[in-house]
């Protein structure tokens, strides 16, 4: 009788790790994601139980208990039991338990990305921070100047100090990280090409080289014309003659700017009006590429101190009042 009932006890032991091996030999070789990827964003301290529950959760599994403990064997056989990474991750469709088991210790996470388009004002910029939703936001609460001081800056205005870019971070990156990138960016591009700079420029510093620049980003979107633009703008400064620059006008408006300047906006004073004040105003009005900085540190050689829009997204440069003009009148019967 007890033969008989050891037989037994074997047999179902037997069963019991028959159905077991061949449960985990399913597990290890079924993908866990079957008909879509999906994301899945691991907290910062998350124990393992708590991310395979949270995978389980996800995914609609109705064995949680059973696959924690088949995802808990074999994280112990690849010994990944105590390397998972918090952070986003993407499964794609098609993976194993064991490549999740490996994404997660490799910390590969998901990348999310924010760009500032050259010409952006330092407003817009705040704008589309805080309107990304995978961003940490830290700084809405803060004044321009608190945030210059949170990125240890001398400078008390922060327009144009910021390099337009693409920049790639990860979920929960706070909103100071991506700027102090951006910053250091600046400095770095401003820094290389002032010290490359073209000979007898009538710039002081490499502050008003970026200023210059800001304006010629807004001046104009082709490329090829920013160094011509650029020349017209260092001959006069050259001369002693004002810049007279709409977009200077126009960030000198600020809020009140709905679209048009009027004849008294060009009269009115302001510390950006350059149809008013001599030489450069105080700062930058824009986020300047590359390319604005690089056409104001090498301008293009040439006799205009004039442009104005042709009609066709460029413009018609000139070397005298009177041909400028013409060029005036011309550019109004087009419109």
């Amino acid at each position: 009788m007890i033969l008989r009932s050891i037989a037994i006890l074997f047999l179902v032991l037997s069963a019991a790790l028959a159905w077991a091996w061949q449960d985990y030999q399913r597990f290890i070789e079924q993908p866990l994601i079957v008909q879509q990827p999906l994301v899945i964003d691991i907290a910062n301290g998350s124990s393992f139980r708590s991310i395979i529950q949270q995978l389980n959760t996800q995914l609609g599994f109705q064995r949680a208990d059973i696959d924690q403990l088949w995802f808990k064997i074999l994280a112990r056989q690849q010994g990944l039991i105590n390397q998972l990474k918090a952070g986003e991750y993407q499964l794609p469709v098609g993976m194993t338990a064991k490549e999740f088991l490996v994404l997660l210790s490799s910390g590969a996470v998901l990348q999310h990305s924010i760009t500032f388009p050259e010409g952006w004002t330092f407003k817009q910029l705040r704008q589309e921070l805080e309107a990304d939703k995978n961003l940490k936001i830290t700084l809405s609460e803060l004044s321009d100047v608190e945030i210059l001081q949170k990125l240890g800056s001398d400078y008390t205005h922060p327009e144009g100090l910021f390099f337009p870019d693409t920049y790639r971070f990860e979920k929960h990156t706070t909103d100071l990280v991506i700027l102090q990138q951006a910053y250091q960016k600046m400095q770095q591009v401003l820094s290389e090409q002032w010290a490359n700079k073209a000979q007898d420029l009538p710039l002081k510093t490499a502050y008003q080289a970026l200023i210059l620049a800001s304006i010629v980003e807004k001046e104009t979107g082709v490329a090829f014309e920013r160094p011509e633009i650029a020349g017209v703008f260092i001959r006069r400064l050259n001369k002693g003659m004002r810049l007279q620059t709409d977009p200077t006008v126009i960030y000198g408006m600020g809020d009140s700017y709905q679209g048009n300047i009027r004849k008294k906006d060009l009269q009115t004073l302001t510390p950006y009006n350059t149809y008013r004040i001599n030489g450069l105003p105080p700062t930058p009005i824009a986020m300047p590429g590359a390319q604005a900085i690089n056409a104001v540190l090498h301008p293009a050689q040439g006799n205009s101190l004039y442009f104005v829009a042709s009609g066709d997204g460029r413009h018609t440069f000139s070397a005298n009042l009177a041909e400028h003009n013409r060029a005036v009148q011309a550019f109004l019967r087009k419109r």
